[in-house]
C-alpha cells in the first residue's frame, strides 16, 4: 500500500481497543457515583468524530448526552454542565487551545473529565481526571477516536441495561484493527481512481446521513479543506433537499457516503436525485466492504470507522497526485488567530 506502515496502523488501533475495559470501568464508576449526564466536548475535527457516539446515546438511552463547542461554553456555560456531569474531551495533540481553556472552567465546576489524547505530556494529558492515551497521528486518529467514543457510549448503555447484546458487540469491535487493515488492502487498487475524482475539481458537495454524516463533514472540512485546500460544501443528506440541491448542475461533483444504519434511505434519496442533473456523482458505500464475522448491527455501528479507514487510503494517493502533502498548512498553527 502506498506510503503505509501496516504494523504501525495495527499497533495504534489495537491501542484504542485496549482502552475499552478501563473506559468501561471509569464510566461505571461515574454512573454509580451519581453522574446525571455526559458532554462530548471536543474542538474541530476531534469534536466531529464524537458525534456518532453522542447520537447513539441520544437515540438509544434515557441518559442525557450533549455535544457542544468548548469555545462557546467557555463564554456561556451550560445549565446542564454541573459537578454531576461526565465530560469527554478528545484532542490528539492534547494542546487544543479552546479545550485547554475550558478545562479550567470544568475543574471549577467539578465535572468529571475524561481526556482522550495522543500525548500524555500535554495540558489535556495532565489535566483530565481520567486520561486515556493512544499515540496516534493524523492519519490514524479518526479510527482511534471513533472506537474510544463508541466504547464510552456502549458502556453507558450496558451499565443502564439499555442494550441487550453488549458483549457480542464489543467482541466484534475488539476485532476491528485486523478487519480495518483488510479493508485497506482490499480497497487499495481503487483508491487512486477515487483520488482522481477529488483532484479533478476544486469544489465538491459532500454528503451523508446517519452516523456517517459526521465523516462527510470531517473529511470535507479537515482533510479536503485544511489539508488539500479544496473547497467543499458538506451538507447532511436530509438538508441536501432544503437548499443545496439548487447547486447541482452539469459538471458539479457530488460525493456521497453511504453507511448501513437505519438512515441509509436518506442517502439513497440523494443517489436517486443527483444523476438526473450531473454525471459527477461518486459514492463510497460501506456495504461494499467485507467485514467477516460482524453482525449487521455491528456493521452499522462501525460504518464511520470503515469510511475513515478507506478515506485514509484515498488521501494517501491524493496528496501524491496533487503534490500537496497532507501536512502542508498556510495558517493552521502557523500564524496568530
Amino acid at each position: 500500500m502506498l506510503n503505509f506502515d501496516e504494523q504501525r496502523f495495527l499497533r495504534i488501533q489495537a491501542g484504542a481497543v485496549a482502552l475499552r475495559q478501563r473506559l468501561e470501568t471509569v464510566i461505571a464508576g461515574c454512573l454509580d457515583a451519581g453522574a446525571e449526564n455526559i458532554f462530548f466536548l471536543g474542538t474541530g475535527g476531534a469534536a466531529i468524530l464524537m458525534q456518532p457516539a453522542a447520537q447513539l446515546l441520544q437515540r438509544r438511552s434515557r441518559f442525557p448526552a450533549f455535544i457542544d463547542m468548548p469555545a462557546e461554553l467557555v463564554i456561556t456555560g451550560s445549565a446542564h454542565l454541573t459537578h454531576r456531569s461526565i465530560v469527554v474531551m478528545p484532542s490528539l495533540s492534547g494542546t487544543t487551545k479552546e479545550s485547554v481553556a475550558l478545562l479550567e472552567k470544568l475543574k471549577a465546576i467539578g465535572a468529571t473529565v475524561l481526556t482522550l489524547v495522543g500525548n500524555e505530556d500535554t495540558p489535556l494529558g495532565q489535566g483530565g481526571d481520567h486520561v486515556f492515551v493512544n499515540a496516534a497521528a493524523d492519519d490514524t486518529s479518526s479510527e482511534s477516536f471513533y472506537l474510544q467514543s463508541l466504547f464510552i457510549a456502549l458502556a453507558i448503555l450496558h451499565h443502564r441495561g439499555e442494550i441487550a447484546n453488549h458483549d457480542d458487540i464489543v467482541a466484534g469491535l475488539d476485532r476491528m484493527p485486523e478487519l480495518l487493515l483488510e479493508v485497506k488492502r482490499a480497497y487499495e487498487p481503487k483508491a487512486e481512481a477515487f483520488a482522481k475524482v477529488l483532484a479533478g475539481s476544486d469544489y465538491h458537495i459532500i454528503t451523508g446521513a446517519g452516523n456517517v454524516w459526521p465523516e462527510a463533514f470531517y473529511y470535507g472540512m479537515c482533510i479536503l479543506e485544511e489539508m488539500q485546500w479544496i473547497r467543499t460544501r458538506p451538507v447532511h443528506a436530509s438538508d441536501f433537499f432544503h437548499g443545496t440541491l439548487e447547486l447541482v448542475e452539469k459538471d458539479v461533483s457530488v460525493i456521497l457516503f453511504k453507511g448501513e444504519d437505519e438512515l441509509r434511505p436518506l442517502a439513497e434519496r440523494v443517489a436517486s436525485f443527483v444523476p438526473q442533473y450531473t454525471d459527477r456523482l461518486t459514492v463510497l458505500d460501506t456495504a461494499a466492504f467485507a467485514l467477516p464475522g460482524l453482525s449487521a448491527e455491528v456493521r452499522a455501528l462501525v460504518s464511520p470507522v470503515v469510511l475513515a479507514t478507506v478515506l485514509e487510503r484515498i488521501s494517501a494517493h491524493l496528496e501524491v497526485m496533487r503534490n500537496h502533502p497532507l501536512t502542508t498548512r498556510r495558517y493552521y498553527k502557523r500564524v496568530a488567530y
